[in-house]
């Protein structure tokens, strides 16, 4: 069977990276792409790398343009989403690759984001460890998706299978990454010129106010947190794409290197697309450039009572499109790695 598509801000970087993805899908057939001040433009004068698509022209987009499709993807910014998706009918899968749809707490949502809040969808991330079983199982056969923020999801992939095992606190922890500027969309900015980053590393939403520090927390909780503090600290690097994050927590008290290592074995082994590097390697983001794969380096500093995770992704694939896909996969009951890439690019 074959699902019919639209993607909705079609001309940006998330947009982008899931039209390369679903190119390659065999069950999904894109039908329609739409955009903002782009609109008009044929996909292949904004998106010249997906020369698939050149038949494709990019619609404005309105709820009229995005009905009629058995799977819409909504790569959209922040507040932009809500209002359409809930206008799009109930038998349509919808995938909001933006944030509106993450957060449990609608305080929250007044804290770091502000404006209407438009209520939680279930959070794409299937590896996701919970106190039980994995997020995985809330996504068999559910119409809306929120797909994760890059960030929040590598972090949580990072620290959860400690904190469902036991084996680290919940308080004190400390995530420090460096990302690429492409998690900050394609919209001009002056500090995301090429000028101002090359041969730069330039921290960010330093001191808590990161919008992704609640939605971390909410998946620490459902691994079993009861009140996680995180000091989050993000950095741009001059990489296009890509985040290395390194991510520490104290280590519970009586609890052995091995017993500390073997919580994350468990959590994601025969697991595909998040992989546990054997003892003494660690990741680059080199490693999983275009690839939905991420990979976690673990170590334990017996010294400092710590266990310390570095995890890469590919933010606009791991982080975001392929999430979006591999949970759409799910939901629709295709083989969860359906059109996805376990291989990166090199060099």
């Amino acid at each position: 069977m074959t699902f019919t598509v639209a993607v909705s801000g079609a001309s940006g970087y998330a947009g982008g990276e899931l039209l390369r993805l679903l190119a390659d899908h065999p069950e999904f057939e894109v039908r329609t792409v739409t955009a903002h001040s782009n609109a008009g433009q044929p996909l292949s004068a904004v998106q010249p790398h997906l020369r698939g698509y050149t038949h494709l022209t990019l619609k404005e987009t309105s709820t009229e343009t995005l009905a009629g499709h058995d799977v819409v993807f909504l790569a959209l910014p922040h507040g932009a989403s809500g209002a359409i998706a809930a206008e799009l009918g109930e038998d349509t899968l919808v995938i909001d690759c933006g944030a509106d749809h993450r957060l449990e707490s609608e305080q929250d949502w007044a804290d770091f984001y502000g404006g209407e809040f438009h209520g939680t969808w279930e959070y794409g991330v299937p590896e996701l460890p919970r106190m039980s079983g994995t997020q995985r199982t809330r996504l068999a056969k559910t119409r809306r998706i929120a797909a994760p923020g890059c960030n929040a999801s590598t972090v949580a992939l990072s620290l959860a299978p400690g904190i469902r095992a036991g084996v680290i606190e919940d308080r004190d922890i400390v995530s420090v990454l460096a990302v690429g500027p492409s998690g900050a969309g394609r919209a001009l900015k002056a500090h995301l010129l090429g000028s101002e980053i090359l041969g730069s590393a330039n921290p960010y939403a330093v001191g808590g106010t990161h919008r992704h520090i609640p939605e971390i927390q909410q998946a620490l909780r459902w691994a079993g947190a009861a009140a996680p503090t995180i000091s989050f600290t993000p950095t741009i690097v001059p990489m296009s794409r890509g985040i290395l994050a390194t991510s520490s927590a104290r280590i519970v008290p009586g609890t052995d290197a091995a017993t500390v290592r073997a919580a994350w074995e468990d959590a994601y082994a025969g697991e595909r697309f998040v992989q546990l590097l054997p003892d003494g390697q660690f990741p680059r983001t080199a490693d999983v450039l275009g690839a939905n794969t991420a990979l976690l380096g673990l170590a334990v500093d017996e010294a400092a009572g710590r266990v310390v995770v570095v995890a890469a992704v590919d933010n606009l694939v791991k982080g975001t499109a392929g999430a979006a896909i591999q949970s759409a996969n799910i939901a629709l009951g295709l083989a969860e790695a359906t059109g996805l890439p376990v291989n990166g690019v090199a060099p």
